[in-house]
């Protein structure tokens, strides 16, 4: 973040990206002196009401954060700032979205945590539509107009006020990434998975564990080492205290729902008990630590990328290794299914792997409870997910280096992605065909 005073100076001229938290109550007018040169502006952490009628003069404007500030309507001269792309107005007091607020250009719109009701139907002509943020408002329905945004991939709809979710949305041709936990349409599934664990996960004492360094933080939850004392034997383990407050994906309690489903999985971190007697009332889960061989696969999306994940340069894998990670994800996603645990952010950015290509998937801050016994609701979440899947196996592919004879195999996997990107969804494999043809390719290069 800068300062008033670099802005007043003139210290911040030429500069493309300007960042200001200083409790504003007005738009600082020599915010304009930048206008040759600015593309991203955050002023989130700030007391702001309004934005002024001539923002568009910042001409070259492309992302602009405002989360955190008091706006109770999304400004409508966002409409006219022609290159705005993305747009950040989390944690406000959002009530109204008018039409005339949407960019042309717009890719990226986040307004979780407000108090919408309702969006205007001309959302459906935001052609460029690539992620809808929308966790945490009063929303029952979406306009049908959305099924012409053929470019949505990601949507999170958690934490609203959906009773049934519009069919319609499943056959979205690229949506991949979907979150809509904790809305009256899963509330008893969620409530049943919760008490259900009372008897299949132990409640672990507070006072029974020792905490060490944080070893990670996330938007739903800290995770420390920890030490469990229990029946005069002392173990290291992990432990995730939830925060408790609303996140970009949705509620921490659906969260805690979703792991608690999913059961065992040798491809998933096991869950050893759940926290009982925080002082505070903090839920929490004590997990397995993870062995530090395991790395993230790559970085989660950049502002550029927006819905794609972000690899080192020059990262390369061995095709065995790239193989035994994704038939790792194909079988721990078929297994959540099976649950009825629909992931919703099947990512390499929540993959943790081995240098052979052993793999974990980790993150269920998105997942999404679902009755498996609906086929026609399970056959169609499965058919998001697979195109997910199939956007991360096409990246293993083109950074795998393909030895002497494995020609057809690669050919073979390349179909394969082609079909679980089909934006026809219906045309997508489910996971256990897609986790049986990798392992056939795995025997085929005799791994």
């Amino acid at each position: 973040m800068h300062t008033i005073e670099q802005l007043r100076s003139g210290a911040l001229a030429g500069f493309q990206r300007v960042g200001l938290s200083a409790r504003l109550t007005e738009f600082p007018a020599e915010i304009f002196q930048l206008a040759e040169s600015l593309e991203i502006l955050d002023l989130s952490g700030n007391a702001l009401r309004t934005l002024p009628d001539d923002l568009p003069r910042l001409h070259k404007l492309r992302i602009l954060f405002c989360s955190d500030n008091q706006f109770t309507e999304l400004p409508p001269v966002l409409g006219q700032c022609h290159k705005l792309q993305m747009i950040g107005f989390k944690a406000n007091q959002i009530r109204s979205v008018p039409a005339r607020s949407l960019p042309p250009l717009l890719r990226w719109l986040t307004l979780t945590d407000n108090q919408i009701e309702e969006l205007p139907k001309e959302i459906g002509q935001c052609a460029h539509l690539q992620k809808l943020m929308l966790a945490g408002n009063r929303l029952r329905a979406l306009p049908a107009s959305l099924a012409g945004c053929h470019r949505l991939e990601l949507l999170r709809i958690a934490a609203n006020d959906f009773a049934v979710l519009p069919r319609w949305l499943l056959d979205l041709p690229q949506l991949s990434w979907l979150a809509f936990g904790g809305n009256p349409l899963g509330a008893e599934l969620e409530a049943t998975a919760l008490a259900y664990s009372c008897t299949d996960v132990p409640f672990i004492p507070w006072p029974s564990l020792q905490l060490h360094e944080l070893l990670g933080e996330g938007a739903s939850g800290r995770i420390h080492r920890t030490t469990v004392s229990e029946n005069g034997s002392t173990q290291t383990a992990a432990v995730k205290l939830f925060k408790g407050a609303m996140t970009s994906d949705g509620l921490p309690q659906s969260e805690l729902a979703a792991c608690l489903r999913a059961g065992r999985h040798r491809h998933l971190i096991a869950v050893r008990g759940r926290v009982g007697a925080h002082p505070q009332g903090s839920e929490g889960l004590v997990m397995d630590l993870v062995n530090p061989a395991f790395q993230t696969l790559a970085a989660p999306p950049s502002l550029e990328s927006c819905t794609r994940d972000v690899y080192e340069p020059g990262r390369r894998f061995d095709l065995a290794a790239a193989l035994r990670i994704a038939r790792a994800i194909a079988s721990v996603a078929c297994h959540l299914h099976r649950q009825g645990v629909l992931h919703g952010d099947l990512y390499a950015h929540n993959t943790l792997h081995t240098a052979h290509g052993e793999a974990t998937l980790g993150d269920f801050g998105a997942a999404t409870l679902y009755s498996p016994e609906d086929v026609t609701l399970s056959e169609s979440l499965q058919r998001v997910e697979a195109r997910a899947f199939g956007c991360l196996l096409q990246e293993l592919l083109e950074r795998a280096d393909a030895g002497n004879g494995s020609q057809a195999v690669v050919e073979d996997l390349q179909r394969l992605v082609s079909r679980c990107l089909s934006e026809s969804p219906r045309k997508r494999p489910l996971f256990a065909e897609t986790e049986a043809l990798l392992g056939h390719a795995m025997a085929a290069l005799e791994i």
